[in-house]
């Protein structure tokens, strides 16, 4: 009998450390800010879960200085088939996603409660983008978050 594949193997272009450098234009969440961060993925309990451990400050903008850190699990729901992302942030603030992985390189997330999308795409094996946005006419999203990822 042929093994059934994990469905988070496809996490796999995102495991290890990472430097990341952010971009946060003003928009109707936030200033313009920058920030420099170190994020780390890595499977768990028998490769069950990916875990995404994040630390990092702004270095620009009005909170410049401000140190932050966030906790993020990513599961697969096989009752529903449905892949599921929880962020736990250091300031007390936690949301929920669900998530697909549109292509071999592209993990999308959409978040609950909002109507903020995410994505994560690979560029190269040494590099990932994660961008965040938000509807603001048909078919026109504004960024309000990207980070770019560079392998350490």
């Amino acid at each position: 009998m042929a093994k059934r594949p994990n469905v988070m193997d496809k996490f796999d272009f995102l495991l290890g450390t990472w430097n990341l450098e952010s971009n946060v234009p003003k928009s109707a969440f936030s200033e313009a800010a920058k920030g420099v961060g170190i994020g780390t993925f890595k499977r768990a309990l028998n490769d069950k879960y990916v875990y995404f451990d994040y630390s990092g400050s702004l270095t620009t903008g009005d909170k410049a200085g401000k140190e932050g850190g966030a906790h993020g699990i990513f599961a697969w729901d096989e009752k529903t088939n449905i892949l599921r992302y929880w962020w736990f942030e250091s300031s007390g603030t936690f949301m929920e996603a669900t998530c697909n992985f549109v292509n071999n390189d592209t993990l999308f997330l959409n978040w609950h409660d909002t109507l903020i999308t995410q994505t994560f795409t690979k560029v190269s094996s040494n590099k990932v983008i994660l961008r965040m946005e938000h509807p603001v006419a048909k078919e026109k999203f504004e960024l309000i978050l990207e980070v770019i990822f560079t392998r350490k």
